[in-house]
């Protein structure tokens, strides 16, 4: 197959790393999901949501891949969790966990995608400050879907809701979000290096 068309300015990691082709996107959308399945099991359970590794998943995911394939590997991570893969937390699947409480952070995933992708393709991963900013940013997109969604489901106000569905989880979030802007302008550092 022939290499499919990405602006310069447009390159993310893998595009460093593998040829753009129908058959690469496709190992590497399958692959996102599979990736984030797995950081999915790395959890602490609290109710009525856990601390799970998926939104640093989600992060490394997009940012890595881009806005397109990374959003599309989230979609594939969503749709098969609902349709009874068991890779959402706690091994979990079927469409009883994206309409329960912690269904709007899957949701959230996907606008995290969109933004970590799109930040991602404009470099926004390649400097820690930056990519502090842009992980923030995916942080806070997950959080902007999921505690709405979790007190519709609850139908909690909205002190319950942040009592159950932020704080707890500003920590891990801050964490997670300077993990992935530590991983990724090294992963950009280890690219240069392999010229």
């Amino acid at each position: 197959m022939s290499s499919l068309a990405v602006p310069l300015s447009r390159l993310t990691l893998a595009d460093r790393f593998v040829p753009r082709t129908l058959a690469t996107d496709t190992i590497l959308v399958l692959g996102g999901a599979a990736f984030t399945g797995l950081l999915a099991q790395a959890a602490v359970p609290l109710w009525p949501v856990p601390i799970t590794g998926q939104t640093l998943a989600v992060m490394l995911v997009a940012s890595s891949l881009g806005m397109v394939r990374g959003t599309l590997s989230l979609l594939v991570y969503a749709a098969l969790g609902v349709v009874g893969v068991p890779w959402f937390s706690g091994w979990e699947g079927g469409p009883s966990v994206l309409l329960g409480p912690t269904g709007g952070y899957i949701v959230g995933f996907l606008v995290a995608a969109v933004v970590t992708g799109w930040l991602a393709e404009r470099g926004g991963d390649r400097r820690l400050l930056r990519a502090l900013g842009t992980f923030g940013l995916a942080t806070v997109s997950v959080f902007a879907i999921g505690l709405p969604w979790l007190a519709i489901a609850l139908g909690t106000d909205l002190e319950q809701t942040l009592q159950f569905g932020l704080y707890p989880f500003i920590v891990g979030g801050v964490v997670k979000a300077v993990l992935a802007a530590l991983i990724m302008p090294a992963a950009w550092w280890v690219q240069a290096k392999r010229k």
